[in-house]
């Protein structure tokens, strides 16, 4: 039943097999593209939708389970077209492939019980489809990152702590063969010539993936997870992130158009910060927004999303962040936001917020605002423009509104810890004033840390006459006057 079988007459059912396909491996398996994708950005609703199987990492799998799987593998692409079952819808084609799986698990007569068969059954659907073992752990919504270290190695982020899980891959060749699926989905690859690729998953995901000779333990593989409910300012309230009188200030700082710089450490949060505060855009403005791997989730209806480029193999048509940056100042924007500055891109970012689009945004690395100036100094240097650092600070000072610094703390929650104007200078030097501080009081009993947001007393910050024209004074007035009381 399960031979290789000749292509007949039939058209339509995808068991089968022509001959070129029958005998290959799993790394050559060629990728059924539209299913692969649909099943990618439905895991989640696949989980949600079956709550009797709720996601879960697998049980602890011994090299038989693996030798079992490769030999069921094997019969099924020796059965399978898979040109047909590309063309079914991602249901159809799982259910195919189940039906498949079933009948070669009876003739082969392999000794499992029912769960492990189901268990099976998922993980060679995922392996044809999908991602393989990465499957699972993507359809878990409280996993913040995803880190896979070779073939055996596979860890998880959630609430803030990382820990290993049982998950892992065949062998180093499985992990670069979905590696390499995810990143053509984006039109990008990585290969020996190209080891490293920055791409995303169709739900928005982050992935970042370095292969050998760069990564002497094979692939690895990093997936910074897309929520699927998208995080608002009052959400950060209930997690503790900030006060509410913070996130009252950071409402009206993003309803003002100041132009925002945030600032934080890897992990701290300043992506979802960065989609927060676009939430009090209003929804008539032009907003283009410029990202390596494009992730922001903008909900205004007015925005043009843009995505740097790498060089093809000839080492031609590279698209930088600063190409997009210089090109969308042609696009009549009225904010710019940038995912992620890095580098001498940084110069026109403060050209566009120093020329008429207030309201623009970014996000840096840096641990403290006043690291983030010097980030930004040191970048504008980077680029090769002969200006004397006197003007490069002028030019900060000219463009730049606040910094929002962001941190992960050591109990890995994240918090606001700064709300920060920038002033003006006094000789060479910028002025800089803590508008909302957390002040760490101490840890509880489980080691999380304690502390709040306060005031510094500032009466009126600096831009209060943005607040005073948009008519949100009141509002201003009121959320500072709150966090001093709180303070005394």
């Amino acid at each position: 039943m399960f031979g290789k079988r000749g292509t007949g007459t039939n058209t339509t059912s995808p068991r089968l097999a022509p001959a070129a396909a029958i005998g290959r491996s799993e790394a050559e398996l060629p990728e059924p593209e539209p299913v692969a994708q649909a099943l990618a950005s439905t895991a989640q609703e696949r989980a949600a939708s079956n709550p009797t199987r709720p996601p879960a990492a697998p049980s602890v799998r011994g090299d038989s389970y693996y030798d079992t799987k490769g030999q069921v593998f094997s019969a099924l692409i020796d059965t399978i077209d898979l040109s047909q079952l590309a063309k079914l819808d991602a249901d159809s084609a799982r259910e195919e492939i189940r039906d498949i799986v079933n009948d070669i698990i009876a003739i082969k007569n392999f000794a499992m019980s029912i769960s492990e068969q189901e268990e099976l059954l998922e993980d060679i659907c995922n392996d044809v489809l999908g991602f393989g073992p990465l499957e699972p752990l993507l359809a878990r919504d409280e996993i913040a990152d995803i880190m896979v270290n070779g073939a055996r190695n596979v860890y998880i982020e959630v609430n803030g702590k990382v820990e290993q899980t049982n998950i892992r891959f065949r062998d180093n060749q499985q992990l670069l063969n979905i590696c390499q699926r995810i990143v053509s989905q984006v039109g990008r690859r990585v290969d020996e010539a190209s080891p490293i690729c920055d791409a995303r998953l169709p739900d928005g995901s982050r992935v970042n993936v370095i292969a050998p000779p760069l990564a002497l333990d094979g692939p690895t593989l990093t997936i910074r997870k897309f929520r699927k409910d998208k995080l608002t300012l009052d959400q950060l309230v209930r997690y503790g992130s900030i006060s509410p009188e913070g996130a009252e200030v950071l409402k009206i700082i993003g309803r003002v158009r100041c132009n925002v710089i945030i600032s934080g450490g890897t992990g701290s949060g300043k992506t979802t910060l960065l989609n927060c505060l676009t939430n009090y855009i209003d929804r008539d403005e032009r907003i283009i927004t410029c990202e390596d791997s494009a992730e922001l989730q903008l909900q205004q209806p007015h925005v043009v999303r843009l995505e740097t480029r790498p060089p093809n193999l000839e080492g031609e048509g590279e698209v930088t962040m600063r190409d997009l940056v210089r090109n969308c100042l042609r696009m009549r924007p009225e904010r710019i936001i940038v995912g992620e500055v890095r580098g001498p891109e940084v110069f026109d970012l403060l050209q566009a917020m120093n020329t008429g689009h207030d309201g623009s945004m970014g996000t840096i690395h840096s641990n403290s605002p006043r690291e983030c100036l010097n980030r930004i100094e040191s970048m504008v240097a980077m680029g090769g423009f002969s200006l004397s650092q006197k003007t490069v600070r002028e030019i900060i000072v000219g463009s730049v509104d606040v910094i929002v610094q962001a941190a992960r703390l050591r109990d890995g929650s994240r918090r606001i810890t700064h709300i920060t104007e920038v002033l003006g200078m006094e000789g060479d030097v910028i002025i800089t004033q803590d508008l909302v501080l957390f002040d760490i009081t101490g840890e509880d009993a489980s080691g999380r840390i304690i502390g709040k947001h306060v005031s510094t007393g500032i009466g009126r910050p600096a831009f209060w006459e943005r607040a005073l024209y948009y008519g949100e004074e009141a509002r201003l007035a009121a959320a500072l006057e709150a966090m001093e009381k709180q303070a005394i």
